[in-house]
């Protein structure tokens, strides 16, 4: 099941049950693309009017832009939750022989790593959202400049919900590799954005 084609209400029902997904990444994606949707009404209560006619051009360019990130960050939510099943079954396998553990612990630095991946392409996508929110904040209607506001608040909460994601697989992987992880640039730029 597609978790973008439910309902709103049905997809916080489901967040709220005892679903594995939708789960933090999923919710972060869904309030990473309301916050890009935000930025792009910004822009089109911008354009047509007059009195923004030298930036419209630029406000078109930025709603382009805007509708192509919010469909990558609606397609996350899925991704998140595809990313999330084989790290659920991993944890599942069992562990009581030295095989069956050895046996675990590669299992589960595969899913983690795949599941480390979704967020940090959320993480991505809401940084390219926060910079078309200040866009849309310094070129757009100033009657809308609060949703552009809100725009760029969403896109940092869905930003350091995902970088919580990371941060805390990243955890798991050096507590299931028995050893510590090595730096991995992107993830630590990423990461040091949401501070």
């Amino acid at each position: 099941m597609d978790l973008t084609q439910l309902s709103c209400e049905d997809f916080l029902s489901r967040l709220a049950s005892k679903a594995p997904a939708p789960g933090g990444g999923g919710a972060a994606a869904l309030v990473g693309a309301a916050g890009v949707a935000l930025g792009n009404m910004v822009g089109n209560l911008t354009t047509g009017k007059k009195k923004y006619a030298a930036v419209e051009e630029e406000i078109l360019a930025l709603n382009a832009r805007a509708e192509t990130l919010r469909k990558r960050l609606e397609a996350l939510v899925q991704a998140d939750a595809d990313a999330f099943t084989p790290l659920a079954a991993a944890y599942g396998l069992p562990r009581e022989t030295p095989e069956q553990q050895a046996r675990k612990a590669a299992v589960l630095a595969e899913a983690l790593d795949g599941a480390c991946a979704v967020p940090l392409d959320i993480m991505d996508a809401c940084c390219e959202g926060i910079r078309l929110a200040t866009d849309y904040a310094e070129k757009g209607s100033v009657l809308a400049v609060s949703d552009a506001g809100c725009a760029a608040l969403f896109c940092k909460a869905a930003l350091q919900a995902s970088a919580l994601n990371v941060a805390i697989n990243t955890k798991l992987m050096c507590f299931w590799n028995g050893s510590k992880m090595g730096s991995n640039r992107k993830k630590s730029i990423l990461i040091r954005r949401t501070a």
